[in-house]
């Protein structure tokens, strides 16, 4: 769609403008290989499909470093008329989508296997899905962030209806479907009210164009028809947060997450509640730092109460569960509300902390997800707690596994969970001294307690395995080479960012400095 406008604009492809969507290319066009592949190749051969898969993903990481390497100095970088932009942002949220996709790759080999779905179209969609999740990252222009948005969403329809045999994954998609064609809707009409008042769709023209009514708003006489123009902003800024709330599955918008992560695929299930997740916050981030920046003491405190809903409602509901799959889904739920602290804190802190845990908890859960596939085999599911009873015993590097991602969810001291909540925290009470507000302290109180609570259901995965009263299972596990891999890479993410967070930490400040400092008046 970019290379269209450009074209027509220009009569010609700007090279330039190509080589900042180069690791775009490189996926879409892997993607459209892989569903050649699919039809040439016999179904024995289905795994070489997601093997060149894996190449792709790892030539577009590589573009990535040369495209950041390359023009770290000149950063940032913008094209197709203002609707791309690179900086240290896009960067950074395109190497977390490109680790997410691979890792969803790498534990998706076997459990397609063991489904009898092993299609060449289900690593078409994955890339495809990632190559949403890229444009999300760099967009600067909400048509561009739009069309990125419902590229991402609609392979993730497909995928978690991928088992179309099995009728809770048939359940799943179509509830997702529903609910997601809705919550677009909504983000659509708060993106077409921000239109309606700036009279552009370029994020730094409606960010200056925001603050400028809302100054005029307020040297106004109360009976100027102006006036009119804040409740305007205000009901756009409620829809598009009420839009991006079910992305995210925050609270009152969470409904779909538990039923779409239980009957999707389990490999489907991490990719969803990794990539997308990320995604999702990268574009809450992109629009409320930049186009709605002047209205951050609106909304900051409507952030502040979903997020204080969501991480009870996750916490609390995630304690009742015997479904692994569910139980991680409101665990995904309540970490969205962390994730959210971000988002309010809107401070070098916060934005270290959206960074280092987002990356972390790609590891954490995508390690989580591959210990429950690893459990699935033909005739067992693998997916209550329960069936985790004994794994100490007879499959102990892999409890171990288990519980080190567990106990990292929670944020224990050493893991890098507790190194990506400590910035989310830090960065929410450094807002409260700045702004001199004491609902910030709340805030982070009420978290700490949660974070508190959390463990109690983290820790059941560990007391089953190591201290389980069930006989377990005698069939030994198999793991194939791809799915060991991310087990191990997910291990060691969680180890060295909560050993040694300090180059993470450093590499998140170079690129992600506080958004409202960054911004340049784009071209028109």
């Amino acid at each position: 769609m970019l290379l269209l406008l450009q074209t027509s604009a220009t009569g010609a492809f700007n090279l330039n403008d190509l080589q900042m969507i180069a690791p775009e290319l490189i996926l879409s066009v892997i993607a459209c290989v892989a569903l050649v592949m699919e039809v040439i190749l016999p179904y024995k051969l289905g795994k070489v499909t997601a093997y060149f898969s894996l190449i792709g993903i790892a030539l577009a990481f590589a573009s990535l470093i040369l495209l950041w390497s390359g023009n770290r100095d000149s950063l940032p970088l913008t094209g197709f008329y203002g609707m791309i932009r690179i900086d240290g942002f896009a960067i950074v949220f395109k190497g977390i989508f490109l680790i997410s996709a691979a890792l969803a790759i790498a534990i998706a080999t076997r459990y397609l296997d063991i489904e009898g779905e092993q299609h060449g179209e289900y690593y078409a969609l994955i890339l495809f899905a990632t190559t949403g999740m890229m444009f999300l990252g760099s967009g600067y222009d909400l048509i561009a962030l739009y069309i990125a948005l419902e590229l991402m969403a609609v392979t993730f329809y497909v995928l978690v209806a991928f088992t179309k045999r099995q009728k809770p994954s048939n359940e799943a998609a179509m509830k997702y479907f529903l609910l997601g064609a809705f919550s677009s809707g909504i983000l659509l009409y708060g993106m077409s009210l921000l239109y309606g008042v700036t009279g552009s769709t370029n994020l730094d023209v409606i960010g200056q164009e925001v603050g400028r009514a809302l100054d005029l708003v307020k040297s106004a006489d109360p009976t100027d028809a102006i006036v009119g123009l804040r409740p305007l902003l205000l009901l756009g800024m409620i829809a598009l947060g009420a839009g991006l709330f079910f992305k995210i599955a925050a609270v009152p918008f969470h409904m779909w997450a538990p039923d779409a992560y239980e009957g999707a695929p389990t490999s489907v299930t991490a990719f969803l509640s990794t990539g997308s997740k990320a995604a999702s916050f990268a574009l809450y981030a992109r629009i409320f730092f930049v186009a709605l920046g002047p209205m951050q003491i609106e909304w900051a405190p409507l952030l502040g109460i979903v997020a204080a809903l969501t991480i009870v409602v996750g916490n609390y509901a995630a304690i009742t569960q015997e479904n692994s799959k569910r139980l991680l889904a409101y665990s995904s739920i309540s970490n969205a509300g962390y994730l959210l602290l971000a988002l309010v804190a809107n401070n070098a802190y916060g934005n270290i902390g959206l960074v280092i845990y987002l990356l972390v908890y790609v590891c954490m859960n995508m390690g989580a997800f591959g210990i429950v596939i690893s459990l699935r085999r033909r005739g067992i599911i693998g997916d209550n707690v329960d069936d985790m009873t004994g794994l100490a015993q007879k499959a102990p590097g892999m409890a171990a596994m288990m519980g080190i991602f567990m106990l990292s969810l929670g944020g224990l001291p050493g893991t890098g969970g507790f190194i990506g909540k400590y910035f989310l925290l830090w960065g929410l009470l450094q807002r409260g001294e700045t702004d001199h507000k004491s609902w910030y302290y709340w805030l982070a109180s009420w978290a700490v307690i949660n974070i508190v609570v959390s463990f109690y259901y983290y820790i059941r995965f560990i007391k089953v395995m190591y201290l389980g009263d069930r006989v377990a299972d005698e069939r030994s596990l198999s793991l194939s080479p791809a799915l060991r891999s991310a087990l191990i890479v997910c291990l060691i993410g969680i180890v060295v960012i909560g050993v040694y967070p300090q180059p993470f930490i450093a590499i998140a400040q170079k690129l992600f400095p506080p958004i409202a400092a960054t911004t340049t008046v784009a071209p028109k």
